[in-house]
Formats: C-alpha cells, sequence, structure tokens
C-alpha cells in the first residue's frame, strides 16, 4: 500500500487500476498516486475510487491486486470509478488449493488468560444469561412477557447475572420436518440451548407445534451445569398461567446463577465471531486487517475464529481456497457458492444484489470490490473446516459457516455455532448486539467514531489517519477481546441491545 499524504490517496496494490480517496478530491486538482499524476475530472468523496490508469469499455478494473469488476464506459485517469462506469464481472482469478498456507507464529511473552465461567462440559462461557427460548412461534410472545419481567432494577440484586433474554422467532411450525429449513431451525435453536453462555435456560412452547420444546432440550448437549426448565403453554392453562409460572422458575435460577464465579481461563478457551455490517470503502483497509491481526494471534495461541457471510466472499473465495489446510476444505467453499449462485437466482437476483445502497454510498461498487475486503476479517491464518449454517466448530483454528450476509441472521448462526465473543466492523454506523454474546463494535473511520462515539467500541481509523499501525490497532481489539470476554461491557450491551437481533435464517416450503 502506497499513500501520498498530500494527495489524500492511497494504492493498495501495484498495478491498482485505482486510488482510494481519504478525503473529497475536487474536480481541477493535481494529485499523485502510485507514480501517477492525474487531474481530478469530477468530485471523489472520501472512500470512493480514483481512475489512475485509463480504461477501455469491458476491460477489467483492478484493486486490492484482484479484478473488482468491468469497465462498462471508457474510463480515464481522474475519473470517479463508481456504479455509471464499472459492473460486476466474474472473479478471473483461477481456484488453487493449499498454496498459501501460514500457521500465525506464538507471540512472546506470556500466554493471556481471560476471567471466564467454566461450565460443566469444559467449554467456557464470557456472560452468565437466562435465556427463554421458544419451540415455536405462538409463544413468543409469553416468551417475551416473562423476560420483560426481569427488565431494569429488579436484577441489581443479582449483579453476576447479566440478564434474562427472549430468544423468539417466526417459525417452528408448518415446516416440512426433513427439510434443509427445519434442520437449520433446530441447528440454531439448539445451539443457543447449549451456549456456554446461557447458564439457565427456560423453553417455551405451545404443545401443538411441530417442533416440541422437548425434542429442543433432549438433543442440545447442554452442560449439566445449566439450570434448566420447560413449559408448554397449553399444559399450563394459557398465556397467564405460563407467564407466572416462567417467572416462578426464572426466579428460582437467580441465586445459584448469581453463585457462579469467574476463574482464570487460557485465551485458547475463546471462539471468536467475525462479522462485517455497513462497510465502507475503508472497510478493507483499517477496520477488517486489524480485526485480521487480531484473529491470526488468537488462533495462534490454539483459540477459535469463525468467519461467515459467504456471499461476501464471492470473488475473493480464491484467496480462501489457497489457504484451506486440504483441496477438500477447499472445496467445501466453492460448493456452498454453487448453492448460493442457484440460490439468489431462483429467487430473481445475483449474487451482485449484495452490496447494498448504503455499501455504495461508502463507495464500494461490486460484490468482488467488497468480498476482497470483506475476507481481511480472517487475517491469515490457513483455513481448516467449512461449516454449515449454525454447526459448532470441531477444532480450533480459523473455520467459515455458511451464512447470509444479513447481519442478524449471521450472527445469529455464528453465535449458536458457540461464538462467545463477536467482533463486528462498520463503515457506515451499525447498531448491532447480539444477546447473549458481546458485540465488539469497530469503526472504520474516525469521522464514524466520532459522529456516532456511543455507538462503537473502537476506532480503526487511526490507521488511515497516520497515528496508529495496522499492528498497533489489532493489539488494541486483541486486548480489548480479553478484557470484554472478562466482563468488561461493550457499548451495546450498555444499550441493551441484542434480544431483537435474534434472527435464525428461514429457508424452505412452509405448509
Amino acid at each position: 500500500m502506497t499513500e501520498d499524504p498530500m494527495a489524500g490517496l492511497l494504492v493498495l496494490a501495484a498495478g491498482d487500476d485505482v486510488a482510494l480517496a481519504t478525503r473529497t478530491l475536487s474536480a481541477g486538482e493535481e494529485v499523485v498516486a502510485g507514480g501517477h499524476t492525474v487531474l481530478v475530472r469530477s468530485t471523489v468523496p472520501p472512500g470512493h475510487k480514483l481512475a489512475i490508469t485509463a480504461r477501455a469499455a469491458g476491460d477489467p478494473v483492478r484493486k486490492y491486486g484482484a479484478t473488482i469488476g468491468r469497465a462498462s464506459t471508457a474510463i480515464s485517469p481522474g475519473d470517479h470509478v463508481h456504479v455509471h462506469n464499472l459492473s460486476i464481472t466474474e472473479a478471473d482469478e483461477p481456484h488453487e488449493f493449499g498454496t498459501d498456507r501460514h500457521v500465525p507464529p506464538l507471540p512472546p511473552g506470556p500466554r493471556p488468560t481471560f476471567q471466564g465461567y467454566r461450565r460443566a462440559d469444559g467449554r467456557v462461557g464470557t456472560r452468565n444469561y437466562i435465556g427463554v427460548l421458544t419451540s415455536v412461534n405462538c409463544s413468543a410472545s409469553t416468551a417475551r412477557m416473562i423476560a420483560d419481567q426481569f427488565r431494569g432494577p429488579v436484577l441489581d440484586a443479582y449483579p453476576d447475572v447479566d440478564g434474562v433474554v427472549a430468544l423468539t422467532h417466526r417459525s417452528g411450525c408448518g415446516l416440512v420436518s426433513d427439510s434443509e429449513g427445519a434442520r437449520i431451525l433446530v441447528r440454531t435453536l439448539r445451539g443457543y440451548a447449549a451456549h456456554p453462555n446461557i447458564a439457565g435456560l427456560l423453553v417455551v412452547g405451545l404443545g401443538c407445534e411441530m417442533l416440541q420444546s422437548a425434542s429442543i432440550v433432549e438433543s442440545a448437549n447442554i452442560p449439566a451445569s445449566t439450570v434448566i426448565r420447560q413449559l408448554v403453554i397449553q399444559d399450563e392453562g394459557g398465556i397467564r398461567r405460563t407467564v407466572r409460572a416462567g417467572v416462578d422458575a426464572i426466579t428460582d435460577m437467580l441465586e445459584p446463577i448469581n453463585a457462579l464465579r469467574r476463574t482464570p481461563c487460557d485465551v485458547s478457551e475463546l471462539v471468536l465471531g467475525l462479522n462485517c455490517g455497513g462497510s465502507d470503502g475503508y472497510s478493507g483497509i483499517t477496520a477488517n486487517p486489524a480485526l485480521g491481526v487480531a484473529s491470526d494471534r488468537l488462533v495462534s495461541y490454539g483459540g477459535t475464529s469463525i468467519l461467515a457471510e459467504t456471499p461476501e466472499v464471492h470473488g475473493a473465495e480464491g484467496l480462501l481456497t489457497r489457504r484451506a489446510v486440504s483441496e477438500a476444505v477447499g472445496r467445501k467453499l466453492l460448493a456452498r457458492l454453487d448453492w448460493w449462485r442457484a440460490y439468489t437466482a431462483a429467487g430473481g437476483g445475483s449474487m451482485d444484489n449484495n452490496p447494498s445502497p448504503g455499501n455504495k454510498a461508502g463507495g464500494l461498487t461490486t460484490i468482488l470490490e467488497k468480498s476482497l475486503g470483506a475476507v481481511a476479517k480472517s487475517g491469515h491464518a490457513e483455513l481448516t473446516d467449512v461449516l454449515e449454517y449454525a454447526e459448532a466448530p470441531h477444532g480450533p483454528g480459523l473455520v467459515f459457516m455458511d451464512t447470509p450476509g444479513y447481519d442478524p441472521v449471521s450472527v445469529t448462526g455464528i453465535v449458536a455455532g458457540g461464538a462467545t465473543v463477536v467482533c463486528f466492523t462498520t463503515g457506515r454506523g451499525s447498531v448491532f448486539g447480539c444477546k447473549p454474546v458481546p458485540s465488539i463494535k469497530l469503526a472504520t473511520s474516525t469521522e464514524l467514531y466520532e459522529r456516532m462515539p456511543e455507538d462503537i467500541d473502537i476506532n480503526c481509523g487511526t490507521i488511515v489517519d497516520g497515528t496508529q499501525t495496522l499492528a498497533d490497532v489489532g493489539d488494541t481489539i486483541f486486548r480489548q477481546i480479553i478484557d470484554v470476554a472478562s466482563g468488561r461491557r461493550t457499548v451495546s450491551e450498555e444499550l441493551d441491545l441484542g434480544q431483537e437481533e435474534f434472527v435464525p435464517w428461514q429457508l424452505g416450503a412452509v405448509t
């Protein structure tokens, strides 16, 4: 990456056809980037792209050293490159497997530890929540009524209980029982029921639904230390009686859960979820690669990182297949992308329906460009496995989970898979939480951090400002992960966000 501080431009790789503007470029000014002297032909906002070489219509346009699209019209040096002159194309990189594998080196010094809750199955939680989980949408309102009785000062007497969260959804009945959609829902609910951040569990069902509440509990591998109760509205005699019984059940859980204590745990016990939302032109050069530094460090200690959002690796999958531990792992990723191409086409769309309007306003033009920046969250560690939605990792290291790019659905799958801390990068300013797991919000620019200071935990814009290095910010993120895992509250937790963001991926026929 080269920079001309006076020009306000970054060239991200040798041979790139565009430079990234780090300030507003005005028509008529002369700038220098990548050895090119360019006359700016129209206004280019921060985070957007300025052409530094000429491209004919149909020519590939390169950024990050890779193709991000093709010129839809002739592009001259000094042009603003965006949706009006750049269109999607298939990525031109051949697929290789295992040719770029790296094991992150173990950092010098003592191994980090964090203060976590050791559960009976050996896993470690970072929070102490009571979950009110619904088997079907018909019991959702009842679950919320129960959880609402424990909002506010009622829990002040139980400082080591992080809260009571209602985990409700819009399905659970009318499903084809052996369909992919039903399997995903069951796997998601069981993942939350067994999550190490859930110390107490109340499962609420209606009674006549396809997905019975007992089937969630009986097959979820819930730690023996988790306090569990089940209620069925039809058996209890209606909503009011169920709410009273639910309040009594949770009240009985509070004292024993509050008595649980954090103990020192090795950093390898952490499972980190990686997600981005509201990305912009800075995402791929500040917050995402800085998070990649922190992810590599965790993996080097034997921890686990989960990368997700399958539509947002389209066009950059070659970066991951080259890091796969085997060709079989790489081909699992390619198979999921093939599924997504068919899935989006069946819905009348394409993979380039992503980026969103907000992404484009922030300077991202095609899904290829967005994906190249999004994959940077995973650092450089080798890819050890590819998981289905809400599937738990089978071992440590960097793994990929098949999820949509839509943030609540993606992170719900990551949490169901066992993530105990989530790092969420944002360029436009996403406001997101994900109970029962803390979400650390990372801003891609100083402008965003200063505009939304009560919604952001860490400013990664200092990288492009030139006041910190990528390694500096990566170290800050890693240290914050340890602190948050030990109980430090994130801004989303202070705002009590995360209950409504439980959104399982809904697929398949509803009968």
